[in-house]
C-alpha cells in the first residue's frame, strides 16, 4: 500500500473540512447539487466523448489500484533476491527452485518457467508480453484520469458562467441572487478539487507506477534469462547491478 497517496488523499480531505469547520462548520452551504450534475455529470460525458466505454471501465479501478494497493517492489531487493535464486538453481538445480516461496508474482512466474524446462526465447517474449500488457493499461488508468482533471476544471468554469448568466437574469428578484451565485461558486470549487485533490494526483501517480514496474520487470526478465541461461550468481548479480543507482550498488557492495 503506497502510504503517501493514502497520506495526500487524507490531508487534502482535513484541509477542506478543517476550512469548512474554522468557517462555522456549516457543511450544508457547500452542497449544490446542480454543481454536482455540472462537474461529474460534463466531467462523465467528456471523457466517454474521449475514450471508449471498455477503457474507462477498467481504467478508473485499475488507477486506484496503482495508487493504493499495487506492491512495490524494490530493485535492490529484486537484485539480490534473483542473485539468491540464481545460486539456488547453481547447486541444487532448476527442479530445486520449485521449492522455493516467491511473494513477487512475476519473479516467481519466471522461477516457473525455467523449472517447467522453458527456452529461454519463449520466456523473454512471455514475460515481455505480460509487461507492456501491464504497462499499457496503467498507460490508459493515467489518460482518463488526466482527461477527468482536465474536464473538471472546465466544467467549474461553465457552471459558474451558467449561473452568472441566471443571477443577471434575476436582477430584479435579489433574494435568488445569494442562491445563484453560491452555485456559480461552488461549480468552481468542485472542479478545482475533482482536479487537484484527485484526479491529477492519481494519474501521476499511475505514470510513476509506469516507470517503477518497468523497471522491475526489465531486472526480473533480464535475471530469470541469465538464470535459464545458466549463469553464476555472481554474473547475474553484477549485469543487474547496472539498473541500479549508485547509492544502491555502493549498498549492496557494502553488504557484501
Amino acid at each position: 500500500m503506497d502510504i503517501a497517496t493514502i497520506l495526500g488523499l487524507l490531508g487534502a480531505v482535513g484541509v477542506i473540512v478543517g476550512l469548512i469547520m474554522i468557517d462555522g462548520g456549516n457543511f450544508a452551504q457547500y452542497f449544490d447539487k446542480h454543481a454536482v450534475i455540472i462537474i461529474f455529470g460534463g466531467s462523465a460525458v467528456a471523457t466517454m466523448a474521449r475514450f471508449p466505454l471498455g477503457v474507462i471501465a477498467h481504467s478508473l479501478p485499475t488507477g486506484f489500484k496503482a495508487v493504493l494497493a499495487m506492491p512495490q517492489s524494490h530493485p535492490r531487493e529484486l537484485v539480490e533476491q534473483i542473485a539468491q535464486i540464481a545460486d539456488v538453481a547453481r547447486k541444487q538445480g532448476p527442479n530445486a527452485l520449485e521449492q522455493l516461496n516467491i511473494e513477487n508474482k512475476t519473479l516467481a512466474q519466471g522461477v516457473r518457467y525455467i523449472a517447467d524446462g522453458y527456452d529461454a526465447d519463449f520466456i523473454r517474449q512471455a514475460m515481455e508480453t505480460d509487461k507492456d500488457n501491464v504497462y499499457m493499461q496503467l498507460d490508459e488508468a493515467q489518460k482518463v484520469y488526466r482527461s477527468i482533471g482536465d474536464c473538471a476544471p472546465a466544467f467549474g468554469m461553465v457552471g459558474t458562467i451558467l449561473g452568472m448568466v441566471n443571477m443577471f437574469a434575476n436582477m430584479t428578484d435579489p433574494s435568488k441572487l445569494g442562491p445563484i451565485m453560491a452555485m456559480a461558486l461552488l461549480a468552481t470549487l468542485y472542479g478545482a478539487v475533482v482536479s487537484n485533490f484527485l484526479c491529477l494526483p492519481i494519474a501521476d501517480k499511475c505514470h510513476l507506477k509506469m516507470a517503477e514496474e518497468d523497471l522491475a520487470r526489465s531486472i526480473i526478465i533480464d535475471g530469470i534469462i541469465q538464470i535459464r541461461n545458466q549463469k553464476s550468481p555472481q554474473v547475474v548479480k553484477e549485469m543487474l547491478m547496472a539498473y541500479l543507482t549508485p547509492h544502491d550498488r555502493h549498498q549492496i557492495a557494502e553488504a557484501a
